[in-house]
């Protein structure tokens, strides 16, 4: 069987260097071991000692920044398939209906936590209250539906919905509960929950793209790469040009899906160099070979139109190298260009809703102040994930879920 084959190209270190590359520390090596043995519910509980996201997880990480680049196989040649690994054992565990157990430190505790939302942070979180003990969890999420990002961030081809729903079917049966079609600052406000719960974890995520603030930014044709992708409500790009501005995963989920719909052009320009870009290698290599053409060390400087996009006016860059600083691009003087060009898609970042979390202390980056026990301004109320500025990567995601679970448990105990 081909699991085990890439299974037993694992060194089995003792030293895990994987472990340590894993924003979730998952266990990596003693899981492979399980499947070296074709002990696979084993290796599922293993994974499960750290990640209820594991079918997500080994399918849409940034696994060659994360596990597989610390992987010491590497280093001389090709890591070990740990994606293809972990999201083999999750499926599995969702096919033989694996249930999720119980923590080893668990110890009911009659109390109530409001998750709002429930993208992978808010879900992980829910999920890691439940198993902790925590007697009553309730989502609050705005959709009808679950997953957040997952379901309307990631394009199909990336990530089946099905599998989301699996999983996610799976959480809930821990005995979490969902108000669907809850909106945080609309339906509920946050002076309500804090009187009916014992503690708020807010999870709703940054899905508002940033803007540059360059001219012609207003114009008819420029888009934010997060909405597109949300709510899919696309223009016709049959046969048009489309420059989709920015280097991570959104840039690459939206340039593809783009290409999908029939664009002749599409163009991804990225200030940095391609190694600097923080987008799955996976995910551009696959972009190279649908056809997207990538402009490393160009800017786009002024969008150009008389109402709608016309052009677009770029810059080459350079980088410049500072002892223990990420490489930063100038622009070169005298070397800008213009683009014929029928759309634009900003994909570089993403901003909050603030309608909702105005009374939120905010950071240096405008997202919501967490000290180092995920607690905001407001007292027991917690946050992570995007709208704390947590790293964008689902793993990430989930870490700040999970450990912010186990603070919150924590209080709650202190308090009982």
């Amino acid at each position: 069987m081909i699991i085990e084959e890439k299974s037993a190209y694992c060194l089995s270190c003792k030293t895990k260097n994987c472990v340590k590359g894993c924003p979730l520390s998952n266990d990596i090596t003693d899981a492979i071991k399980y499947v070296k043995d074709k002990d696979y519910e084993k290796a599922y509980y293993k994974f499960l000692d750290t990640t209820v996201l594991s079918s997500i997880c080994g399918r849409v990480c940034p696994h060659t920044k994360q596990c597989q680049g610390s992987c010491i196989r590497g280093i001389k040649g090709e890591s070990v398939s740990i994606g293809e690994i972990e999201s083999f054992i999750g499926d599995y565990g969702l096919e033989k209906k694996l249930k999720i157990t119980m923590l080893e430190s668990a110890k009911e505790l009659d109390k109530k936590v409001a998750v709002i939302g429930s993208g992978p942070c808010g879900i992980t979180c829910a999920a890691t209250l439940k198993r902790l003990g925590i007697k009553q969890v309730d989502i609050l999420e705005k959709k009808s539906y679950l997953g957040g990002l997952l379901i309307h961030g990631i394009p199909d081809f990336r990530l089946s919905k099905d599998i989301v729903k699996n999983v996610y079917d799976n959480i809930l049966s821990l005995g979490i509960n969902v108000k669907y079609n809850t909106e945080f600052g609309k339906d509920v406000f946050i002076n309500e929950l804090v009187s009916k719960y014992d503690a708020v974890f807010i999870s709703t995520g940054a899905n508002k793209s940033s803007k540059m603030g360059i001219d012609g930014e207003s114009l008819k044709g420029v888009y934010g790469g997060n909405e597109l992708l949300e709510y899919k409500e696309f223009p016709d790009f049959k046969g048009k040009s489309v420059a989709v501005i920015g280097g991570g995963n959104v840039a690459m989920d939206t340039c593809r899906t783009i290409k999908r719909l029939g664009a002749e052009h599409v163009y991804v320009i990225y200030r940095r160099a391609e190694e600097q870009m923080p987008a799955e290698l996976k995910e551009i290599k696959e972009a190279k070979e649908e056809g997207i053409e990538f402009k490393f060390l160009n800017n786009i400087v002024k969008i150009i139109g008389k109402e709608k996009v016309e052009k677009i006016e770029c810059i080459k860059t350079e980088l410049v190298y500072e002892e223990g600083k990420r490489p930063y691009p100038v622009n070169i003087e005298n070397s800008n260009y213009i683009l014929d060009m029928d759309y634009v898609v900003m994909a570089i970042g993403s901003e909050l809703e603030e309608n909702s979390l105005k009374e939120f202390k905010k950071n240096s980056w405008n997202k919501i102040e967490i000290d180092e026990n995920y607690k905001t301004n407001i007292d027991n109320v917690y946050a992570g994930g995007d709208v704390a500025g947590v790293k964008s990567t689902v793993a990430w995601a989930s870490q700040s879920g999970r450990e912010a679970a186990k603070k919150i448990y924590d209080d709650l105990r202190k308090r009982d």
